[in-house]
């Protein structure tokens, strides 16, 4: 008699305390299992993108979700930033961009669509790294100098070299190199490293100029020659490799950054978990040494760390541009 009557009233008791359990109890093991979107501006095979699914890769199982790398290749990232701006505000789509996207961009093109410091917030950086001029298999030069002569006596000093986007840093460097040395070097712009590697590889153009991790194992497999690199001093894993300023081009020091952003009005509880799990990924070995060989200078960067160098590297290129003479696109 008393039996069915117990199990009756157990039952009850546990459905009136399901009823009753807060929603968090439930919602943040549902919000943790959502796909987490990482947005790349650049196409699949560059540098970045091999960058990003690096990271996807481990950020997974840190998460305990999947972690998705979606490629929305055009104008320099400017289109993958368009869309992390339009992104819901729920930590579930992040932007992996370097200096160009968030630093550059905004200085050279009049409308991009996007305002960093309005649209964006940091989440947190993980790089640095430099940008290389770097040079096809068919031709002769094997420095920098090599290349300025060839172009002295082959081109009546002219030449045409590869940029991987417009009005970006190589962009820049292409120009003042030119002016510095009284040659008419001439940018041509790519949509990404990847089809401007291919068109070196190829013997299509000549030179190029882009980041260390675009170049770095064409180089070492013998594809293509990096003449000389930014930065001070010279990069650990390219020690052949002379710094622009000893090649005779200073004003390239500064490092160029990589960093993950969110879109603006994100509660930082929601991204303080990605840039924990960032933390844990880049302290793993294998990582590190993986990042290391693409050419990067691996270093954690939290929120308020990422976003002054942004803001330094932002004031160091403004007046770059400044004084290059150059108007907003």
């Amino acid at each position: 008699m008393h039996q069915p009557f117990r199990r009756r009233a157990v039952n009850g008791l546990l459905i009136a305390l399901a009823a009753a359990a807060p929603a968090a109890w439930v919602v943040p093991a549902r919000a943790e299992s959502r796909p987490l979107k990482i947005l790349v501006g650049f196409p699949a095979g560059g540098g970045t993108d091999a960058i990003a699914r690096t990271l996807a890769e481990r950020l997974k199982d840190e998460l305990g979700a999947p972690v998705i790398v979606e490629n929305k290749p055009g104008a320099g990232g400017q289109l993958a930033a368009q869309a992390l701006k339009a992104a819901p505000a729920d930590g579930r789509t992040l932007f992996i961009s370097h200096d160009h996207t968030i630093s550059v961009l905004p200085l050279v093109v009049k409308s991009p669509g996007f305002d960093p410091a309005r649209d964006f917030m940091p989440v947190a950086g993980f790089a640095s790294f430099v940008n290389a001029f770097a040079v096809s298999p068919g031709t002769p030069a094997r420095s920098l100098a090599d290349y300025l002569a060839w172009i002295r006596a082959s081109g009546q000093g002219k030449g045409v070299v590869g940029v991987p986007a417009p009005a970006s840093t190589p962009e820049f460097m292409v120009r003042l190199m030119g002016s510095h040395h009284k040659l008419d070097l001439v940018p041509a712009p790519y949509r990404g490293s990847a089809p401007m590697l291919a068109d070196m590889l190829g013997n299509q153009i000549a030179a190029g100029v882009g980041s260390v991790p675009d170049f770095i194992e064409a180089h070492r497999a013998g594809r293509i020659r990096l003449l000389a690199v930014g930065g001070a001093p010279r990069q650990p894993t390219l020690p052949e490799v002379p710094t622009l300023a000893e090649s005779g081009l200073a004003g390239f020091e500064a490092l160029p950054y990589y960093g993950f952003f969110a879109p603006a009005g994100t509660p930082r509880a929601a991204l303080e978990p990605f840039a924990a799990a960032l933390a844990r990924v880049l302290a793993q070995p294998e990582v590190k040494a993986r990042l290391t060989a693409l050419g990067l200078a691996v270093e954690f960067m939290d929120a308020p760390a990422l976003a002054a160098r942004e803001q330094a590297y932002t004031r160091t290129w403004a007046e770059i541009i400044r004084k290059s003479g150059f108007q907003p696109l």
